[in-house]
């Protein structure tokens, strides 16, 4: 028997055109989350029934939204029934878990700061526009490309929007590399593997100041006791960290595009917290460091642009001389070899991914 909680895949290829997985946070009223809550808990439910009788007439039975008996909107009966059908052909046995719902991109719209979608409202189905956090860039997406299904679900305390979007496949003509070193204090270094040529982007003292900031804020707000005050301060230190590392990865594919670079070589990081040898205040803002995002964001923003991505090994790349292969162990932002070669730590990092194989 298949469980099934949720399917969080990001972007996936589906009869050769690409999915995106656009995710808005959404802020319903009271009224409005309760109706969610409901119909949510409802889709699931209806769809468990489904895939029993299915499994009893071992076929999934032929019904339409006229034999679901539930208040629910017929469109949201229509999309349980796809999905049911769509598990149980995949999986057979299934329990849905998670409450979710899903309405089809005929029943939704989106404005610059609402998602309108059909629920019901003092016992009429209804487009009710629920307020959400759409960023300009993410908004962009949603008004230029093809959208696909929405689907609602609650992750924590919060309701989440996750829309798939179909963008065309695209194939990477450029001939350079272009390799990138992730840090701390300068978020992102990349160089361009033939010509050498360098950009460093972010600013890691700022995001370190803006981490010490939010931190001192949830310090004082807990002494009072404040504890929806943390979570909304928290949402916001999050946010703010997302459209920076949006920014930087816009920026680093933007450079790609303009160096004909086909590739880029990322440092694979997983584990890295795990493996640390870092202690004290190096520890917590190793703990801070939201690379993962950061190494997500620059993929799907790469692949959009026909530009490969490949994961590399960091180790050592940070200590080996670009000129001579000797390993050197620097104390400072400063790299310089015994064979003359010096340049700055990061950027003999990201030389050396770029250029391994």
């Amino acid at each position: 028997m298949c469980v099934i909680k949720y399917n969080k895949s990001i972007s996936s290829k589906k009869g050769g055109v690409k999915l995106k997985t656009i995710k808005i946070k959404l802020k319903p009223t009271k009224e409005q989350a309760k109706e969610l809550h409901r119909i949510t808990t409802e889709y699931i439910r209806q769809a468990n029934l489904l895939v029993q009788r299915a499994i009893k007439e071992e076929k999934f039975p032929r019904v339409t939204s006229k034999n679901i008996e539930s208040n629910i909107p017929s469109v949201v009966k229509n999309e349980l029934i796809r999905y049911a059908k769509s598990k149980h052909k995949q999986f057979g046995q299934c329990v849905f878990k998670k409450p979710t719902a899903s309405w089809n991109n005929q029943n939704f719209s989106i404005g610059k700061s609402s998602i309108a979608l059909p629920i019901i409202v003092n016992g009429k189905t209804t487009k009710t526009a629920i307020k959400a956090i759409i960023p300009s860039h993410l908004y962009q997406d949603l008004t230029t490309l093809e959208l696909g299904s929405l689907r609602i679900t609650k992750k924590g305390f919060h309701w989440m929007a996750q829309i798939s979007v179909h963008t065309e496949p695209l194939e990477a003509s450029g001939t350079e590399v272009l390799g990138i070193d992730l840090g701390i204090l300068c978020p992102a270094v990349a160089v361009v593997s033939s010509t050498g040529k360098t950009k460093f982007f972010g600013n890691g003292r700022q995001n370190k100041f803006i981490r010490r900031k939010y931190k001192q804020l949830r310090k004082e707000l807990g002494s009072k006791k404040k504890l929806n005050a943390i979570k909304r301060i928290s949402d916001k230190e999050s946010r703010i960290m997302r459209d920076i590392n949006h920014k930087i990865s816009k920026d680093i594919v933007g450079f790609a595009v303009e160096n004909n670079c086909g590739t880029i070589h990322l440092e694979n990081l997983s584990g890295i917290r795990q493996t640390s040898r870092q202690r004290g205040k190096n520890k917590a803002n190793l703990h801070n460091w939201t690379f993962f995002e950061l190494s997500s964001f620059i993929e799907y923003k790469a692949r959009e642009v026909g530009i490969l991505v490949k994961k590399i090994n960091p180790e050592y790349t940070s200590q080996t001389c670009p000129s001579c292969g000797i390993r050197n162990k620097q104390t400072n932002r400063n790299y310089s070899c015994a064979c003359g070669y010096h340049s700055h730590r990061d950027r003999v990092g990201a030389l050396n991914i770029a250029t391994t194989t």
